[in-house]
C-alpha cells in the first residue's frame, strides 16, 4: 500500500486538533446538558487541586491525578473553570499528536494512519462520553482520554513496524509515556492492558521498545515520586482498594456478563472472536494472539465505565484492516482470507459508529446550544460562569417517592415487595424519597439555609453520595473527604456538622453513612431540621 506521507500527516493531525478543539471553544463558554453530579465531583476535585492539594493525599477518590491536572492548570493560572476544561481538551490533544504521528507512521500504511490518528484526536476533544444520546457533557473526560493513550500502546503492541519506519527507542517512548497516563488517569486501563502490550512488544521481538517503554515508566514515576512523595502511590493503593470493596459503586453500569454477551453487546464480542479465529487461519499468529490477550481487558475495561459503551471496536477495525492478509491466504474452507478479515472489520465499525459520530460531531452539537436555556452550575460564581448546564435541570427540581407508603391505601404492595422499613434517625422515621432533578438548586438551597443558621465557615458532612456544600457558599472543604462517596466515613473527623439530607441523592449512601457513624458510637444531637435537611452535631 502507498507510504504515508509523514509531514502531510502530522498537519492532518493539527488540523483536525484545531477544527475540534476551535468549534469546541467558539462560544467562549461550556454549554453542558446533562450530568450534573459528576461535574460537581470534577469541580471539587479541580478546584482542590488548583489550590495545592494532592489527589489521595488529601482526599479520596479512585480516579487519578493526570484526569484533572490539565484543568486545574488552567484554573491556577486563572481561567474560568468552563475555559479551563476546553483548554485542557486541546491541550491533551496537542500532546497526543506527536505520539498518534509515530503510531500511525510506525504500523499502519496507506489512510489508515489518519483514521487512526483523527480518532485518538477525537478522544481527546469529543464533549460527550460516548452512546448514541446527543446531550452535551463533560462527564467521565477521563474515560476517553484513557481510551485515546491505550490506543496508542496497542496499535503498537499488536502490529509490527512498517519496515523503514522502524525506530524501536521511538516506539518504547510513545508505550512507555501511554501507559503512563493511563496508570495516572484511570488505572483500569493500565491493569487491564499493560501485560498484553508487554507481550505484544517481545513477541514481534521488539525487545528495545520493551525497555524503553519500562524507562520511560520508572521515569514518569520517578518525577511523580519527587513531587508527591512515596506516600502518594501508597495513598493510590488505598483509594483503589476501598473502591473496589465498595458497597455503593464498584462498577457504574450492566453486571460483567451482560457487558460480554447482552443482546446490545454480543455482537461486539463475537467479532472480537472471529477477528481471533480469521487472523490465525490467515497466518497472522502474533496478531490474533494479541486480539485473544486483549480480549479480557476490552471487557474489564467497558464494564467498569459508565455507559459500557464498548469503544474499542474502533481500534478493532483498524488492526482488522491493517491485518489483513494476502488474497492468496485461503483458510481449510477455500475463504479467502483478506475478505474474511475485511468484513469482520467491517461489523466492528459498524457497530460503533453511532458512538463515533456522537463523540466527532459533539464539539458541533455544542456550538448549535443556546445560551440561553442554560445557566451557570455554580448560582453564586462569578469567574467560573462560563460552565452552565440545562437551565430546567438546573432549575426544576424533582424527587421520587414510592406509592406503596403508610396512608396510600396500597400497604399491602409494600409487603409483597418486601420493601425496606423506613430508615430511623434517633428514633425518627426518614422520608423515603431520592432527588431526581434539580441538584444545583437543591444545593444552593440548603447552602442558603446554612448561611441564614450561622454557619459560614464550617465543615459540613452530607450523609448522601456528594459533599459538595463548600462549592456553593461559603464553607470550608472536608479534611481528607470525599468528592464522590464510596464507603467509609472520609472526612468525618473533621466535620464540625452532620447533615442528613431529607431526600438525599442516593438512598442507600444515607443509610450506609448513618450505620458507619453509629458503629463508630457517635452519638448526633439534632441542631436544627428544615424541610431539606436535619442538621447535627458530633457528640
Amino acid at each position: 500500500m502507498k507510504k504515508t506521507n509523514s509531514g502531510r500527516f502530522f498537519a492532518f493531525l493539527l488540523a483536525v486538533l484545531a477544527v475540534e478543539a476551535g468549534i469546541s471553544m467558539w462560544r467562549g463558554q461550556l454549554l453542558v446538558g446533562k450530568h450534573e453530579g459528576d461535574m460537581l465531583h470534577l469541580l471539587e476535585i479541580v478546584f482542590r487541586m488548583a489550590d495545592g492539594e494532592w489527589p489521595h493525599l488529601d482526599f479520596m477518590t479512585p480516579i487519578g491525578f493526570m484526569a484533572f491536572a490539565p484543568i486545574a492548570l488552567f484554573v491556577k493560572l486563572g481561567a474560568g473553570v468552563g475555559h479551563a476544561i476546553l483548554y485542557a481538551q486541546a491541550l491533551v490533544g496537542l500532546c497526543l499528536v506527536p505520539l498518534a504521528w509515530r503510531a500511525g507512521l510506525s504500523r499502519l500504511t496507506g489512510y489508515w494512519p489518519y483514521l487512526f490518528g483523527a480518532v485518538v484526536i477525537v478522544l481527546a476533544t469529543a464533549l460527550v462520553h460516548g452512546e448514541a444520546q446527543r446531550s452535551v457533557s463533560i462527564s467521565m473526560h477521563y474515560n476517553r482520554w484513557a481510551w485515546a493513550a491505550a490506543f496508542l500502546a496497542i496499535l503498537i503492541a499488536t502490529l509490527p513496524p512498517v519496515p523503514e519506519r522502524r525506530n524501536q527507542l521511538l516506539d518504547g517512548v510513545v508505550v512507555g509515556l501511554a501507559l503512563a497516563f493511563m496508570a495516572l488517569c484511570k488505572v483500569t486501563y493500565f491493569a487491564a492492558f499493560v501485560l498484553p502490550v508487554a507481550v505484544g512488544l517481545l513477541a514481534h521481538k521488539q525487545n528495545r521498545s520493551f525497555v524503553a517503554a519500562l524507562t520511560t515508566g520508572l521515569i514518569v514515576a520517578a518525577l511523580v515520586t519527587a513531587f508527591a512523595g512515596v506516600d502518594f502511590w501508597l495513598a493510590y493503593l488505598r483509594d483503589l482498594l476501598r473502591v473496589s470493596a465498595s458497597e455503593v459503586r464498584s462498577n457504574p453500569g450492566e453486571p460483567f456478563a451482560a457487558v460480554v454477551a447482552a443482546p446490545a453487546y454480543i455482537g461486539g464480542s463475537l467479532v472480537l472472536l472471529a477477528g481471533v479465529i480469521l487472523l490465525r487461519q490467515g497466518g497472522k499468529s502474533v496478531e490474533g494472539m494479541m486480539l485473544l490477550l486483549l480480549t479480557p481487558g476490552f471487557f474489564y475495561v467497558t464494564f467498569q465505565n459508565f455507559g459500557n459503551d464498548p469503544q474499542w471496536l474502533l481500534l478493532l477495525g483498524i488492526l482488522l484492516f491493517a491485518a489483513r492478509p494476502g488474497h492468496e491466504v485461503k483458510n481449510s474452507f477455500g475463504w479467502d482470507m483478506r475478505n474474511a478479515v475485511g468484513l469482520a472489520a467491517a461489523a466492528a465499525f459498524a457497530m460503533i459508529v453511532p458512538s463515533a459520530i456522537n463523540l466527532t460531531y459533539s464539539p458541533l452539537r455544542h456550538l448549535g446550544q443556546n445560551p440561553e436555556h442554560h445557566t451557570p452550575l455554580l448560582p453564586r460564581a462569578t469567574l467560573h460562569g462560563d460552565l452552565k448546564t440545562a437551565s430546567i435541570r438546573a432549575h426544576r427540581a424533582e424527587k421520587r417517592v414510592p406509592m406503596d407508603g403508610p396512608g396510600s391505601g396500597m400497604e399491602e404492595w409494600a409487603v409483597r415487595a418486601e420493601r425496606e422499613e423506613p430508615l430511623m434517625l434517633n428514633g425518627v422515621p426518614l422520608e423515603q424519597c431520592e432527588i431526581m432533578l434539580g441538584l444545583p438548586a437543591w444545593f444552593d438551597s440548603i447552602a442558603r439555609s446554612l448561611e441564614e443558621g450561622g454557619h459560614r465557615g464550617e465543615r459540613i458532612f452530607f450523609a448522601d453520595l456528594f459533599s459538595s456544600i463548600w462549592l456553593f457558599g461559603e464553607f470550608e472543604p472536608l479534611e481528607n473527604g470525599a468528592p464522590w462517596y464510596y464507603g467509609g466515613l472520609p472526612g468525618f473527623d473533621t466535620a464540625d456538622y452532620v447533615l442528613v439530607p431529607l431526600c438525599p441523592v442516593l438512598p442507600p449512601v444515607r443509610k450506609l453513612v448513618l450505620e458507619r457513624i453509629e458503629e463508630r458510637g457517635v452519638t448526633l444531637e439534632e441542631v436544627e431540621r428544615t424541610p431539606l435537611y436535619i442538621l447535627l452535631r458530633k457528640g
